[in-house]
């Protein structure tokens, strides 16, 4: 019984430490043709409080790209348990 109650404590464990979610979702679009380049920005928020450094702009993403003329706008949640946040704006275009 303790053998039993140890291995599925274990494999609970592993589980959920090993559990995780991405999500990309479209935001904008411009009538600007798709570019080659591709600019990104991202942030990291811990327990859903605590953020550091957190610049996610659009604005952050074009200028980390070199993009003057955006195309689309995408955004991707991470999150592993819900207690480590990372959101990363995507921004393409010329």
């Amino acid at each position: 019984m303790k053998k039993n109650l140890a291995l599925f404590a274990s494999a609970l464990f592993v589980a959920l430490t090993l559990s995780a979610c991405s999500i990309t979702t479209p935001v904008a679009v411009s009538s600007n043709p798709v570019g080659p380049k591709v600019g990104k920005a991202s942030g990291t928020v811990y327990l859903g409080i605590l953020a550091f450094g957190v610049d996610v702009s659009i604005q952050k993403a074009a200028k980390n790209g070199g993009i003057t003329k955006i195309s689309t706008v995408d955004i991707q949640h991470d999150s592993i348990l819900g207690l480590v946040d990372t959101y990363t704006v995507i921004v393409t275009g010329e």
